[in-house]
């Protein structure tokens, strides 16, 4: 792995991240994400049923905020997964809702 494409630690929990030097922009994996804040059995499941979701609710294309990069997976090869840049991931947190009774997190995007 190298400096552009790095682990971070967010409790614990791994998050890949890749760094555009072109752009000077860091995009991280959005399933990890997912996987850290919600806690979630099944984080892939979880966000394509979001993207569905999102589509059918507010008619937004996800892939207008998130960028599909290869990132090395668990296990070892390297797949194509959704990441969104720091903006994207703010947009994702300011739009977080908790719902206390099943401590699950429902992640609504909006465009600012």
């Amino acid at each position: 792995m190298t400096e552009e494409q790095t682990l971070i630690a967010f409790e614990n929990a791994p998050i890949r991240r890749h760094f555009d030097e072109a752009t000077e922009t860091w995009y991280f994996s959005i399933v990890d994400v997912i996987a850290v804040l919600g806690e979630s059995v099944n984080p892939r499941d979880y966000w394509f049923r979001m993207k569905v979701r999102v589509k059918s609710d507010d008619g937004l294309e996800l892939s207008t905020i998130c960028r599909q990069l290869k990132m090395k997976a668990p296990d070892g090869k390297m797949r194509a997964t959704d990441c969104p840049n720091v903006e994207g991931l703010q947009r994702i947190f300011q739009s977080i809702a908790f719902d206390s009774y099943s401590h699950k997190i429902t992640l609504k995007f909006e465009l600012v």
